[in-house]
């Protein structure tokens, strides 16, 4: 199963989003408000004694942080080519925990610096996302907890995956 540890945005942060206009383009998926979410700490493809491993170093992690205020904005943007997002700040002290606690599980953690981010499209193939950034978006909300997610692969065809709550871990 594909793992990774979420901060999910309050339903405020979630209607600011959702009011974001989300035009019809050819070879653009836009992702659906139970999708969003911020990676705070991605696994990948692990067994289950790594889904386990990752559930204690999570834990541990949980258990020593305080919770967050994380920040959304100031525009709409994209990372490369292909993913539409909004930028999240204040996540990173978390981050760097997180990734303290679980270096051994799963996926090598990326040595780039954390970058928050919530995912709103994906572009396939050549297509660009131009005409689609610079919206502005601003919000705010306090992380009390993270979640260990299940991403499980849909079996039907332009059918997205869906997530999956495994455990979910207080701050503090």
């Amino acid at each position: 199963m594909r793992l990774f540890v979420a901060a999910w945005p309050s339903e405020e942060v979630l209607s600011s989003l959702a009011a974001l206009p989300r035009p019809e383009r050819p070879g653009v998926r836009w992702t659906q408000p139970d999708q969003w979410h911020v990676t705070v700490r991605f696994f990948g493809e692990v067994t289950v004694d790594e889904g386990v491993a990752a559930g204690r170093g999570v834990a541990e992690a949980a258990a020593t942080a305080h919770p967050v205020v994380a920040d959304i904005g100031p525009n709409v943007g994209r990372f490369g080519r292909g993913v539409l997002q909004v930028p999240v700040a204040g996540l990173e002290p978390m981050a760097k925990a997180m990734v303290a606690s679980t270096a051994e599980v799963g996926a090598p953690p990326d040595p780039k610096p954390f970058t928050g981010h919530i995912t709103l499209a994906r572009s396939r193939g050549k297509r660009t996302l131009d005409g689609l950034t610079g919206a502005e978006v601003r919000g705010q909300w306090t992380v009390h907890e993270v979640a260990l997610v299940a991403s499980l692969a849909s079996k039907r065809p332009g059918v997205p995956n869906h997530y999956e709550v495994v455990a979910t871990f207080p701050l503090g």
